[in-house]
C-alpha cells in the first residue's frame, strides 16, 4: 500500500511539472492543438518519466499539506522552464514587430490561427517560418532533454531555488531583447538609410510630398529586407538552442 502510494505520489509530482512546462510551451500551447492530445501527451511523458526518476523524500513521513507544497513546487519548476522557453522563442515576433512599425504597419492585425490572439501579420509569418525550420531540426527534441536535465538539478520534491529561476527568467528577457533587436538591425540600418534619403529630397525639392513618397517606399524596402533575410533564419536555430541551453535553470 505505501509502495503504491509513493507511486502515485511520485507520477503526480512528474506529471504537475511536465503539464506546467507544455502549458506555455511554444507549438505545444497552441489552442488548435486539441486538449485530448495534449493531455495524452503529457499522460505519455509523465509515465515515462516516472519510471526512471527517484523521489528524495519518503512518502510515508509526508502529511497532506506537504504533497500539496511539493506539487506547488513542481507547477513552479515548470512554468519557470516554460517562460524561459517562450522567451527566447519570442524574439523572432518581437524582431517582425519592429520592422512592421519601421514599415508604417503598427496598425494592421490579424487573427492568429493557432493562438486565438490578434497579432502582426509579418511577426506571425516570420514566427512561423522559423518554428518549421526548429521542429525539422528535431528541436522538439531538446525540450524533452530539458525535462530529463531539470530532475538532475532539481529532483523531484526539492524545495524550489527562486534565484536561479528568477535569473533565468530574467536572462531569458534580456535575451529576447537583443536577439530581436539583433535580427531586425539589417532592416533597421536600411530603413535609416531610407530616411536619410528622403530627407535630402526633401531639403532639394521642397515641394515634393514626402509623407506619401515614403509609405510605398518603406513598405517595399520592408518586403525586399524580409525576403532576404528569410534564408538566414535557419541559421538563428541553432543559437537559440545555445540560448535556451545556457539560460534554463539546469
Amino acid at each position: 500500500m505505501e509502495l503504491m502510494i509513493q507511486k502515485l505520489l511520485g507520477f503526480i509530482m512528474v506529471l504537475t511539472r511536465i503539464s506546467a512546462f507544455f502549458l506555455v510551451l511554444p507549438v505545444f500551447g497552441w489552442k488548435t492543438i486539441p486538449v485530448r492530445i495534449k493531455v495524452a501527451m503529457a499522460l505519455l511523458l509523465a509515465i515515462f518519466f516516472s519510471t526512471i526518476i527517484q523521489l528524495p523524500i519518503e512518502t510515508t513521513q509526508v502529511s497532506v499539506v506537504e504533497a500539496v507544497l511539493f506539487i506547488g513546487n513542481e507547477a513552479t519548476y515548470g512554468l519557470a522552464l516554460g517562460l524561459v522557453a517562450v522567451a527566447v522563442f519570442s524574439a523572432v515576433k518581437f524582431s517582425g514587430r519592429i520592422i512592421e512599425r519601421q514599415m508604417g504597419l503598427a496598425m494592421a492585425e490579424v487573427l492568429d490561427p493557432l493562438t486565438d490572439e490578434r497579432t502582426q501579420p509579418l511577426g506571425s509569418l516570420l514566427e512561423m517560418i522559423f518554428i518549421i525550420l526548429f521542429l525539422s531540426a528535431n528541436g522538439h527534441h531538446l525540450f524533452l532533454l530539458i525535462i530529463s536535465r531539470s530532475y538532475e538539478t532539481f529532483p523531484a520534491g526539492s524545495v524550489p531555488t527562486i534565484p536561479t529561476l528568477a535569473s533565468g527568467v530574467i536572462g531569458a528577457g534580456s535575451i529576447l531583447w537583443l536577439a530581436g533587436l539583433r535580427m531586425a538591425a539589417p532592416m533597421l540600418a536600411a530603413f535609416l538609410i531610407l530616411m536619410v534619403i528622403l530627407a535630402v529630397l526633401a531639403r532639394m525639392v521642397p515641394e515634393m510630398n514626402i509623407l506619401f513618397v515614403s509609405l510605398p517606399l518603406r513598405v517595399g524596402l520592408g518586403l525586399l529586407m524580409v525576403t532576404i533575410f528569410l534564408p538566414f533564419i535557419s541559421g538563428f536555430v541553432g543559437e537559440f538552442a545555445e540560448w535556451m541551453g545556457k539560460l534554463l535553470p539546469l
